[in-house]
């Protein structure tokens, strides 16, 4: 199974990673993927990009080679209160917020401080999913986040690379995530977390994951891109008509 939309990737801008945009392009039309969204780090990471890189993605072409682009940020949880590091024109530039907790901005703390700051961050209406939640190095209250996560309309993330090459141990806690935005009623959202165009689209683990515990297909956002912009016009949304044909 090859869903036709993936929301989480990494491009050169973050250079920790190793592809360009033309490069996913490629790869994309390879694959079948119809819709991505490029999601580099937030500027208070290391080695981010400057804000002016973000905003001035008003100058990409919305299609390229027939495939559709998102101009989105993986964006940092900075604290208790659930700032994230993209504010003002910033945000106001992207299609697509994803935040999440990272080590050099703001370190691991403990359950009920990670929970209380994920929930924050949810409730602020500002981010559109939140990035790997099985992380075990940030343990939360898996129920409660996903059932804020619901309320607000926030997609909780099976993230692949965290049961392959990153956030190791991952793997248990993302079932659990799955089983609680079920639960719930919530979205989940699948993300490569390509750091290289290589492992665009690739949902191995995610999809064994949702077939585990039963999770209906109707509430993961990649299915279709009709459903993910669908998601996002209700999130308040400008409609993108260079995607109609979606």
């Amino acid at each position: 199974m090859q869903y036709p939309v993936d929301l989480h990737m990494h491009t050169i801008a973050s250079t920790h990673a190793y592809s360009t945009l033309h490069d996913y392009i490629a790869q994309a039309n390879k694959i079948g993927i119809q819709l991505l969204a490029i999601t580099d780090h937030g500027p208070e990471m290391a080695d981010a990009p400057h804000p002016w890189h973000f905003i001035n993605r008003k100058v990409w072409p919305r299609v390229i080679d027939g495939v559709a682009v998102l101009r989105g940020i993986e964006a940092n949880i900075k604290n208790i209160a659930g700032e994230i590091d993209c504010t003002g024109p910033l945000l106001e530039s992207m299609d697509l917020v994803i935040a999440g907790f990272h080590e050099p901005v703001w370190g691991p703390q403990d359950q009920a401080t990670h929970t209380e700051a994920m929930i924050a961050t949810i409730a602020s209406g500002n981010v559109h999913i939140i990035s790997h939640p099985g992380n075990p190095k940030y343990p939360i209250d898996i129920r409660a986040v996903a059932e804020a996560a619901a309320k607000h309309n926030v997609a909780l993330e099976l993230n692949n690379s965290s049961f392959t090459t990153s956030r190791v141990g991952s793997a248990p806690n993302c079932v659990k995530v799955a089983e609680a935005v079920r639960d719930a009623g919530g979205w989940l959202s699948f993300g490569s977390d390509s750091h290289i165009s290589f492992t665009l689209g690739n949902f191995e683990h995610c999809l064994r994951t949702v077939q585990e515990v039963a999770f209906p297909e109707d509430r993961v956002l990649n299915v279709t891109p009709r459903r993910l912009l669908d998601f996002l016009e209700a999130r308040g949304g400008k409609p993108i008509r260079d995607f109609d044909y979606l």
